[in-house]
Order: C-alpha cells, then structure tokens, then sequence
C-alpha cells in the first residue's frame, strides 16, 4: 500500500507493529511506538509556540534518535525541516536560516557553539529547541505541548513541501532544492521495488543524516517498509572492532556506504572464515561519488557479494537510477527507476542516438518543485518537466546509465574533449593510489590542460614521475596531465567526493 505523506510511514508502523525494535542506537533500543510518542510531542511543542503549516524549521543534530523524532515531528507539526550540515560554521548555518526564513532552529547541546547567538545573526528566527540529555530545552514551552502524545491532527496533502535540501553550493551559496511529500513517497517506493527491501531488514546507518542520499535509503524507506535501523554516530564507528561488534550482536543486512568507506572494507583484516559463515549484510549500495571499477571488482573478490551503484541529485528526491540485484553493469549506475524516465541530450536539447555522450536529464513524480527563491536558476534546472542534471552521461541499448563526468568538469584540449573521470579511473587502478581528482585549467597553447591531484596509499612513496610514466601507457597524449601534485590530503564531502572546486580555486589562486 503506497504512503502518500512522508510521517505516515511513522505512524503507520506505530499503529501496524507498535512493539517491533525501529532504532538500535549504542546500547539502547527503541520502538515504532516510542518514536511516533517522542515526534508527536515535538510536533505539539511546535504547535504550541505557533508553528503554522508551511513554515521551515531547520535541523542540525547528529546522527541519533533524536534526528528521527525531530525529522517526524516537524512533518507532523505541518512543517517543513531543513536538514543542516553537521559541519558547518555559526555563519553558514545562519544563512541558510535566512535565505529559508527558518523560524525554528532544532538543535543539541553538542552544538551549543553554533546555537549561542544565533538568534542575533536571524531576524525571521523566533525560537531555538535545544536536546538536552533528558528533554527539550526551550523557552515558553506549555507544559501539556511537551506531554501529548497523539499524532496531530493537521491537514497536509501529498503535494506540501515536506524538506528543503540545500546544496553544498558548486557555486557561491547553497541553494534549496524544495521537496515535496509526493516526491519523497513516490521515491520511497521506487527504491523498495528496486532493493527488493522487507521488514526483515536491518538497515546499518553511519552516513550523516542530513544528507539527501541517507535519508532516503536510510531513514525514510526501512521507516516505509517497517524495517529495523542500527544508528551509529559516524562514519568513525566502522573502526575494525567496532563493526566486527556490530556485524556479530546486530546483525544488520543493508548497508549504504560512498566508495571511501568500501575502500576501507577491502583493507580490513577479516577471516574468510568470517567472511563466508557470519557475516550478515546482503545487500551493499554505493552512491555520493563515482566508484572505481577496480573497488566493485576486488569487494566482489573477497566478499562474494556485489556492491549496488546507483545515482540521484538531491534535486531528484535523491535517487534516479540503480543496478538491479541480478543484472550489474560495471561503471553503469543502472536504469531508472521506476516510473522515472531518463534521457541524454545534446545542447540543443535535442536527443542523442544510444551510447553518445550528452547531457543527462530525468523526469519523473520525484523531481523536486524548484529551488527556493532562485526563479532563475529553477527555470535552467527545470525546462519542459525534465530536470537536467548537469551530468555527462551516455545510455545502452538495456537502458543503462553510465555517468561520464559533471557537464561543467569537461576539459577541452585542442578541441578535443577530455572526461576527467576516465583519467581519474586509470589513476584509481595503480596500487599505491588512494584517491585522485583531475580538473581542467587554463592554458593560452591548448585551451585547457588536465591537471592530476593524487593522494598515495598510507605510508607510501609516490612520485608524479612514476605517475606520469604509468599514465603514458593508459592514455592518449592528448589527455595526459600535463601538471601532477601529490598530496598527502585532498579537500572531500560528507559523501566522499573530492571538492575540485576547492582545487581549482586554490590553482586559480597560486
């Protein structure tokens, strides 16, 4: 049965399996129930201090079950959350307060450098709700808000905005891709029938919550299916004793992970014995960034089982397209999903014929309404229902996607066009590489010129000579690097993707 309003996966499960465990969090566990109580009594808070339907309520908490109650209970209150950036400074935070008219800020106690003051840098802002270690920490709360527990009875519709996800902003300041209930339900779905997901699942979240792609594949689809979820705080708590804890006593089956963290997979010590007998994840998924085709062939190798790449924008709700279970396409990130239709197109709009670069542009219930306050940008991003992603991609004859690079990173060398992306692939098969990165710069002889940033493995000796050698004899000549700078750090997002603007800028800079 499909669910039309995002809290109504809470309530439904809270009403079909009350006492089924929902959230295993360090040793605590929670139920469906004692987390619809828990969203309903924020919902009533925020009623009580005059939230009103519409309104945006912005969120920065850790991973935690706090978030849970917090996303729910916004949603339930007629608002709309704003997930904010667990790593952002008071200033960055503050404008997405602004730029979304934010009236509430829902926060904790480990943000206090943030919240402190905060009221003084938003003029729309009216209340900061701050987690304490017991309850809610507000001021003018009614004592009987804090304590009713039943599910509001506000009028939403499938068509109210339910999140704004802002991006981490490619250029200048983020922007907000305004989702609505449908866009996120209809995903939810797509995403069960493409996972094949039941309410056996555990689902293993670690990536940060705020993010598009673990909200959806993480939060609201196991929240959809009746599912279990095993929270950890970070990304840091897949250290080797403590995952190996985790895979024993909690036996989680999916797992959602970005290349960096599959990478780190392949380097644990695990026995096969291990491998083979105990260990419970049946599906892994990859996402946030590309991932090399040498990762998908070696985590196959070692761990018998496939790794699921898939694709999505935030603008798309967040997921486009997936391998499915029995049919994987290296280096493709599957067809579409259900009922989303997908395209490549040249720059006069105009459809390639099947396996010709262009750019990628999707369609479909989940495309989000626009971005907040930027009728500009909304109208470029949205041309004849169709989204266009800004994505170089190319599509076969089965209906796969391959993405072949962002449309903004192609290098254009002599005329000639160069797609970073395959240069980055070759360098991610040398055996003392660990990531690498390659961005266009200016050149007044050639146009553009590519330009290498390669990290070495740990306690590694690389040298940009023996790269160069070894590119020599993977690539033409025209797409050769014609500068390589080894780092021992390179600039990344939550999910993994090296920040090339960062790079760039700092190039630009030099």
């Amino acid at each position: 049965m499909h669910i039309d309003l995002v809290h109504k996966c809470l309530e439904r499960q809270a009403e079909r399996q009350s006492r089924k465990k929902y959230l295993f969090f360090n040793d605590e566990k929670f139920t469906y129930r004692d987390i619809n109580k828990r969203a309903n009594r924020l919902a009533h808070i925020l009623i009580e201090k005059g939230i009103n339907k519409g309104d945006r309520v912005a969120v920065m908490l850790e991973n935690s079950p706090e978030f849970f109650v917090t996303f729910f209970g916004i949603l339930k209150s007629g608002g709309i959350a704003i997930p904010v950036n667990t790593f952002l400074k008071q200033e960055e935070v503050a404008y997405m307060i602004n730029d979304s008219q934010a009236k509430f800020f829902v926060t904790s106690q480990n943000f206090e450098n943030v919240a402190t003051g905060i009221k003084a840098l938003c003029e729309n802002l009216s209340s900061v709700i701050a987690y304490t270690e017991t309850s809610f920490s507000s001021d003018n709360v009614n004592t009987s808000a804090v304590i009713n527990e039943n599910n509001p009875e506000i009028e939403i519709t499938k068509d109210d905005l339910a999140v704004f996800i802002y991006s981490s902003g490619t250029t200048g300041h983020p922007k907000g891709a305004m989702l609505t209930h449908s866009n996120m339900t209809s995903n939810t779905a797509a995403c069960l029938a493409r996972f094949k997901v039941t309410i056996k699942d555990r689902f293993l979240l670690f990536l940060p919550a705020f993010h598009s792609y673990a909200m959806m594949t993480c939060i609201i689809l196991p929240t959809y299916v009746g599912s279990s979820i095993i929270i950890l705080e970070s990304v840091n708590d897949l250290k080797k004793k403590t995952f190996k804890k985790i895979l024993l006593y909690k036996r989680p089956t999916f797992f959602l992970g970005v290349p960096q963290v599959y990478m780190a997979l392949l380097k644990s010590k695990m026995p096969k014995f291990f491998i083979k007998y105990l260990y419970p994840i049946r599906l892994h998924v990859s996402g946030g960034a590309p991932l090399p085709e040498e990762t998908l062939e070696q985590f196959r190798q070692k761990f018998g089982r496939p790794i699921i790449e898939g694709y999505g924008l935030s603008e798309a709700s967040p997921v486009v397209s997936a391998n499915k279970l029995k049919e994987q396409k290296p280096l493709s990130v599957g067809p579409a999903l259900k009922g989303v239709e997908a395209k490549v197109v040249n720059e006069f709009e105009k459809e390639v014929p099947t396996g010709d670069v262009g750019e990628l542009i999707v369609k479909g219930p989940n495309v989000m309404q626009g971005y907040w306050n930027m009728p500009e940008l909304t109208k470029s991003a949205l041309r004849n229902g169709w989204l266009f992603t800004g994505d170089l991609a190319k599509i076969d004859e089965d209906g796969y996607i391959y993405i072949v690079d962002r449309k903004k990173d192609l290098i254009i060398v002599k005329g000639m066009n160069v797609y970073p992306r395959e240069i980055e692939e070759v360098l991610h098969k040398h055996e003392r590489i660990a990531a690498a990165a390659v961005i266009g710069m200016p050149d007044k002889a050639s146009g553009e010129i590519p330009v290498a940033y390669v990290k070495p493995k740990d306690d590694v000796e690389l040298t940009d000579k023996e790269i160069r050698v070894y590119l020599k004899n993977c690539l033409a000549n025209y797409k050769l690097p014609k500068q390589i700078y080894v780092k021992t750090d390179l600039p990344m997002t939550v999910t993994g993707k090296i920040l090339k603007r960062e790079l760039k800028a700092k190039a630009l800079n030099k």
